[in-house]
């Protein structure tokens, strides 16, 4: 059993702006077909729009919110919350007043080399 704790994972910010704790990937894990990680925004910041070709994206809102774009559809999420990023979708977030905490699982893994900016 592979058991990570969100204190061993290094944050380190990302190529669309966010800072991520990877908790479990295929570096970090053995997780093959699947990563999981920890995004913080802070209150105000933006991530670039940008989208992933191969991976599906799942984002799970822990604290915080903000304002959710994918493929020009809008809303406001939160604590609670879950969005379904298709591959090839464009999105991003802005963290309202509180910032946002959210969980991001990618399947396949995530990877620097399939997300694309415009």
């Amino acid at each position: 059993m592979e058991v990570r704790s969100r204190g061993d994972a290094e944050a380190f910010t990302t190529l669309d702006g966010s800072t991520i704790r990877v908790l479990l990937d295929s570096a970090l894990g053995g997780a093959a077909n699947q990563s999981l990680a920890e995004a913080t925004l802070e209150p105000g910041l933006s991530t670039q729009r940008h989208y992933h070709a191969r991976s599906e994206e799942i984002y799970v809102f822990l604290e915080g919110g903000g304002h959710m774009e994918v493929e020009g559809d809008s809303r406001e999420v939160g604590a609670g919350d879950a969005v379904l990023i298709p591959p090839g979708a464009w999105h991003a977030i802005t963290a309202g007043r509180q910032g946002a905490r959210f969980l991001c699982c990618c399947a396949p893994p995530y990877s620097d080399d399939d997300t694309f900016f415009a």
